[in-house]
């Protein structure tokens, strides 16, 4: 499926759909994938990690919207110093509106009750459209979850940067990619918001059957290498809160 991005545009977002088998109409989540893509590389279908929650949440009632920013912009990845493109990073805070004006457009969907939840520079992306300098204001999302998301600092966010909307942001101990600390200490002002540190877990850590390991191909501007991979009991956890925590804002 695919949908305009705003404000008015020639590009057309790709959207992959998971619909609960009921009639509806439904609580909702858009999904904003990382910065390496929403595909697998060999399936050229939505990653493990993408599907793993959309069956989480369909099992819950809600629809799963995951939008793709990159195949249609010709973008593969964004993760090294050499790739990142700015300006793609910050069209998708206007993806992210573009996918809440899809789902609630649809008969299926109860507009009310959409949420929306993204990992690393899509958990980043969702930091940037729910703060103070959202390029929307409510009515739109009543919830977001922000797994080890980019962005989360105080020299990213500004000193005073707010959650307009209830916020869980969930980070690995050992994550030094987008590490806790500057996370907790950006988040500090935020009112109505949550953040569960995962010990002994890494960038990644709920990616179902995927190792640790070192990434130097993705080496920070700042020589840190990034580590990434599964903690199977962490990964576990989060299937079990992020549903409780939406639960309370969406219902089902």
């Amino acid at each position: 499926m695919h949908f305009p991005t705003l404000p008015a545009s020639s590009i057309q977002l790709d959207g992959y759909l998971w619909k609960p088998p009921t009639a509806g109409p439904h609580p909702a989540i858009v999904l904003l994938h990382g910065c390496g893509g929403l595909l697998a590389r060999k399936t050229h279908m939505p990653d493990s990690r993408a599907q793993q929650w959309a069956k989480a949440f369909n099992d819950r009632g809600y629809v799963a919207l995951a939008v793709d920013s990159f195949t249609p912009r010709g973008v593969k990845s964004i993760c090294s110093p050499a790739t990142f493109d700015a300006r793609v990073y910050d069209a998708r805070r206007y993806d992210t509106y573009a996918a809440l004006a899809y789902l609630q457009s649809q008969p299926f969907v109860d507009g009310a009750r959409v949420a929306v939840m993204g990992w690393s520079n899509g958990g980043g992306t969702v930091l940037r459209s729910i703060g103070s300098t959202a390029p929307h204001k409510p009515p739109g999302f009543v919830a977001a979850v922000a797994f080890y998301p980019g962005s989360c600092s105080v020299q990213r966010l500004g000193e005073n940067w707010s959650a307009q909307i209830p916020l869980l942001v969930l980070v690995g101990a050992g994550d030094v990619w987008t590490p806790a600390a500057p996370c907790q200490d950006a988040l500090a002002h935020s009112a109505d918001t949550q953040m569960k540190i995962y010990p002994d877990s890494y960038h990644d850590f709920d990616w179902p059957n995927d190792p640790v390991k070192r990434l130097p191909q993705f080496t920070t501007s700042a020589g840190v290498v990034p580590i990434a991979g599964e903690n199977p009991a962490s990964r576990l956890d989060a299937l079990k809160i992020v549903p409780e925590f939406l639960a309370h804002y969406l219902g089902g």
